[in-house]
């Protein structure tokens, strides 16, 4: 058993946790870093850093490490729903591209940060249970690869572990906003399928097709399909997937001169949220909300929670604000970003037929490219969809195909 106390243990040193870590040892305190991973690591991922995550990364100072790197920078997202194409820029003042790494290399960085930072990273480590006393979360136990049982102790734990995090399973909080399981994506890496510095997405009945660049001249492409048809396509993966790449044959015919270089894995998120704290524990990233992955906004939500809970933790530790009061800041200020993606998420995630009302903004968007921008601004989280959605835009965009209609008539 250590001695040692710590301010703040972090369970977890992906996306959530090394920049929890980092935020909370640049601001002094004692820090400790779990995972039981050794890095560089790879993990399933949509890969896709939009904008607000960039931003985040140029604001800690870690941007360049990562276009050091060579991955391929974005600046064009391109929509495809069957009915007509829009294509826009996601990029914002702060961040005017995105960028798609592989976890090996982003994960690294960021474990390098949190180190740089003056956190202690024990990797390899495996977290099996948190300590209790008196009703408050004291420390960790857990093993090495020595296999010893250690216990560690601090003053606050954050899980920033996942889904199937092992200290939300302990500390059981509340869930809600759930819904079920929507849709299964299986993705593979592909060579010889150049995409030109943009994302492609293509919608179908049913089914959803997105192509992505990333590190060393790959390409991500992933199809997705409802949840209702995961045991009937995981029997041929291979062979569904294809068949959904038909559905659009100019693409198909692009993919079927590339190469595949990776097998095909394939993963379904459930869609809830945690309450993030109580007493002497908080949950950071998909550890404290989760949903479908159809909208690829996993990695830039972890960086921006990371942020608002390491500042919370930070002002109950320091005395600036009581526990209680900093957390619930923490938890408000993440549901209120989170809860119009997660809604327009969900909608999306259905692969039903489209809206009568969304097929119509779509066709009124084609030529319009300030709302073709800001549509790919908002499917990249730069603005919430609810302002996109407003009837005010709506009206603006609609109003402008009305205008143009009135010019071209004699």
């Amino acid at each position: 058993m250590s001695a040692k106390q710590y301010d703040v243990i972090v369970v977890g040193a992906r996306c959530g946790g090394s920049p929890t870590a980092m935020h909370l040892a640049r601001k002094g305190h004692r820090v400790l870093l779990l995972d039981r991973a050794a890095f560089p690591s790879d993990t399933i991922s949509t890969h896709a850093l939009h904008p607000p995550g960039v931003a985040a990364l140029r604001r800690w100072g870690l941007l360049e490490r990562l276009t050091e790197t060579g991955c391929p920078p974005i600046d064009t997202y391109m929509f495809d729903f069957g009915s007509g194409v829009i294509t826009g820029a996601p990029g914002i003042e702060r961040a005017p591209v995105a960028y798609a790494p592989r976890r090996t290399v982003l994960d690294k960085i960021l474990v390098d940060a949190a180190a740089e930072a003056g956190s202690e990273v024990r990797e390899r480590f495996a977290v099996t249970g948190v300590v209790v006393d008196h009703g408050r979360v004291t420390g960790i136990t857990g093993h090495g690869a020595n296999g010893l049982t250690v216990t560690e102790r601090a003053r606050v734990v954050i899980g920033a572990d996942g889904v199937r995090s092992t200290v939300a399973r302990a500390v059981r909080p509340e869930r809600y906003h759930e819904k079920p399981r929507l849709e299964t994506a299986y993705y593979s890496y592909w060579s010889g399928l150049p995409m030109n510095h943009r994302v492609e997405t293509y919608v179908r009945p049913r089914r959803a097709i997105v192509a992505i660049p990333t590190h060393d001249d790959l390409t991500l492409v992933a199809v997705s399909w409802p949840f209702a048809e995961v045991r009937a396509n995981r029997t041929d993966v291979e062979g569904r997937f294809s068949a959904s790449l038909d559905l659009v044959p100019s693409f198909a015919e692009r993919i079927g001169r590339a190469s595949r270089e990776s097998r095909f894995v394939g993963a379904s998120l459930p869609n809830f949220f945690r309450r993030p704290f109580g007493p002497g524990w908080a949950l950071v990233g998909d550890a404290g909300y989760v949903k479908d992955a159809v909208t690829a906004q996993g990695i830039s939500d972890a960086f921006r929670d990371a942020e608002l809970c390491a500042t919370a933790v930070d002002e109950a530790l320091s005395g600036s604000r009581p526990y209680e009061e900093a957390m619930g800041s923490y938890q408000a200020a993440r549901d209120g970003h989170a809860l119009p993606m997660y809604e327009f998420t969900g909608q999306l995630a259905q692969l039903g037929p489209l809206p009568e009302d969304f097929e119509q903004l779509l066709v009124a968007m084609r030529g319009d490219q300030r709302a073709m921008d800001g549509f790919a601004r908002m499917y990249g989280g730069a603005i919430p969809p609810t302002e996109f959605f407003s009837d005010e835009n709506v009206h603006r965009i609609v109003a402008g195909v009305t205008d143009m209609a009135a010019v071209a008539v004699p």
